[in-house]
């Protein structure tokens, strides 16, 4: 185990072996000030990798130490050469047959990673105080992952989400963005009581806008989304929040600066 320090924010790296992944998943963990035996919140972010170079303990550690959110437990997974196969929807692969392992992922998530952490750490077992993050590829993995286990979490945060994930290339039959994977779960499935969903996305994350209509995709998969979400019953006033970041682009930085956002949004006291 490596143990490194950000302030008084504790940041462990350790390995899990997954059997359903078939591989060692090396995890961040990022323990609050004063960490003690009680059931802290916790914050599940996907592609754990980013997290030191986005300043994560950084942000954390100033979130709490102005208030703004209670001490959280966090918990990174990180991503490897499979991350393709891996993200995804666990309802269907996309046109070109990536997405093949996301329901090996959602299992290894669900059945190996929250008992381990739940078993080594203090960490609350309400799902109201546990949230499942992530950006492009890890948010559209993350959505799938919380939308399939409303009993383990309440909140989702979708950062520059891979909301695109589609059944069929353009060129090959694609029509009415009705080939849109994620879309398609939410429209046929049941409302999850309880969920509610954070999502960003920036002017700048793409530059295709494949209905020429003057948004990009990006923000036109979003809203598209939303509206789904809504059809279920889902509020603007007090489940879903959308937020659009001028000349945001679809990096490292632009998430590093909406983070503080999401973490008042996601763990407000």
């Amino acid at each position: 185990m490596k143990v490194t320090a950000a302030k008084r924010i504790q940041v462990q790296e350790l390995t899990i072996k997954s059997s359903f992944l078939n591989r060692n998943v090396t995890i961040t963990v990022i323990l609050p000030p004063d960490y003690s035996n009680k059931p802290y919140p916790v914050l599940w972010l996907n592609d754990g990798q980013d997290l030191i170079p986005m300043m994560v303990p950084q942000l954390l550690e100033q979130a709490i130490q102005e208030g703004v959110i209670p001490p959280v437990v966090t918990i990174g997974i990180h991503a490897n050469a499979d991350r393709l196969q891996e993200y995804g929807s666990s309802s269907a692969v996309d046109f070109k047959q990536r997405g093949a392992k996301a329901g090996l992922y959602a299992a290894f998530f669900i059945d190996e990673l929250i008992p381990f952490i739940r078993k080594s750490f203090s960490v609350s077992r309400d799902k109201r105080k546990n949230v499942l993050a992530g950006w492009s590829m890890g948010g559209l993995s993350a959505l799938d992952i919380v939308w399939n286990n409303p009993d383990v979490f309440a909140k989702v945060g979708v950062f520059s989400g891979s909301l695109w994930w589609r059944l069929k290339a353009y060129n090959r039959g694609y029509k009415d963005d009705k080939h849109r994977i994620v879309h398609q779960m939410i429209r046929n499935g049941e409302k999850r009581e309880g969920l509610k969903f954070w999502f960003e996305a920036g002017t700048d994350d793409e530059k295709a806008d494949r209905n020429k209509n003057g948004l990009i995709d990006a923000i036109d998969d979003t809203i598209d989304l939303i509206n789904e979400l809504k059809a279920k019953g889902y509020s603007d006033a007090s489940d879903i929040q959308f937020v659009l970041v001028k000349d945001g682009q679809h990096n490292l930085q632009t998430w590093a600066e909406m983070m503080p956002f999401f973490l008042q949004w996601a763990f407000f006291r």
